[in-house]
């Protein structure tokens, strides 16, 4: 082999002794970390129900993951790179670990548009989150099951994700966040941005009944109460009410999914974004950050 060829050079540099699918791979976890910030400045600004409500906020948001090293990039095998926030994976809502399944949990079906009624005090044209909760989804979310297909209302699309739940606490009270709210919400370091501003939006649950499971994402607060956070976060159980001391309200959605009555019983956890599996609950909704990361593949990739 001649002097100065490129395997000679290598030899004599070993620092150079870079493969090239090593190259491949920094390139790839480059473009990755590209990729997702791109995403998450246009899909903020995109989003009228987004967690954030202006890049700022994002900014704001993004700034606390660096300084306190919870944006990290974590390699499978050297194949599979990860998005994670301090080994929790593309979680932007949070988690710290992951949560037991609270065990039959008395569950009620409630809906977009629901008249208020004895076992059900608070109409939901609006969330405890979204004044405008109903234009904002789009129009009725018609529990009648011969008015649906595909868990959706055939007469219209909804603009949100159909799958929806309730908890009974919320972390915002008179425009303020809840003084308990950063002790008792797991995420809430990783998650808030502003005083006033709920960190329980939009995060996923897994609900479980039989032996399937939904996944679904919390935008509003019930049934009956909205300050047990000791259930919510804690080991005790849903308080009595009317419903048979119900502690989960669930859409039309994932009652269809799940096949269940009126009044069921149902185990649930919260998720990691990371956790959501391919499913219906993936397909719709403006809100839905596994519907943006799609659109914005297509968009790039073509598919």
């Amino acid at each position: 082999m001649e002097n100065g060829s490129p395997d000679l050079l290598l030899n004599k540099f070993p620092f150079r002794k870079l493969s090239l699918g090593k190259v491949r791979h920094s390139a790839h976890v480059l473009w990755f970390i590209f990729s997702v910030w791109f995403f998450a400045i246009c899909s903020w600004n995109a989003s009228a129900q987004s967690q954030y409500q202006s890049s700022t906020d994002f900014a704001k948001f993004a700034i606390k993951l660096r300084e306190n090293g919870l944006l990290a990039f974590d390699s499978k095998g050297g194949n599979t790179v990860l998005l994670t926030m301090n080994g929790r994976g593309l979680a932007l809502n949070g988690g710290l670990e992951r949560p037991p399944w609270k065990i039959g949990i008395s569950t009620t079906i409630f809906w977009i548009g629901e008249r208020p009624t004895t076992n059900n005090p608070v109409g939901n044209d609006r969330s405890s989150w979204d004044p405008n909760w109903f234009s904002n989804y789009g129009g009725y979310d018609d529990p009648n099951s011969k008015s649906r297909k595909d868990f959706v209302p055939m007469s219209f699309l909804p603009r949100q994700n159909p799958f929806y739940v309730a908890l009974p606490y919320n972390d915002v009270e008179g425009e303020h966040t809840k003084s308990e709210a950063k002790d008792v919400i797991p995420w809430f370091k990783d998650a808030f941005v502003r005083d006033g501003q709920s960190v329980l939006k939009g995060h996923w649950l897994a609900i479980r009944h039989g032996n399937r499971v939904c996944y679904a994402q919390w935008e509003d607060c019930g049934p009956f109460c909205t300050d047990h956070w000791q259930y919510v976060f804690g080991d005790e159980r849903p308080k009595p009410n009317l419903n048979r001391s119900a502690g989960l309200d669930v859409s039309p959605a994932i009652r269809d999914y799940l096949g269940l009555s009126n009044i069921d019983v149902c185990d649930w956890k919260f998720v990691e974004i990371r956790d959501v599996p391919p499913g219906p609950w993936a397909m719709y909704g403006d809100n839905n950050i596994l519907v943006n990361l799609r659109r914005q593949s297509i968009e790039r990739f073509g598919h």
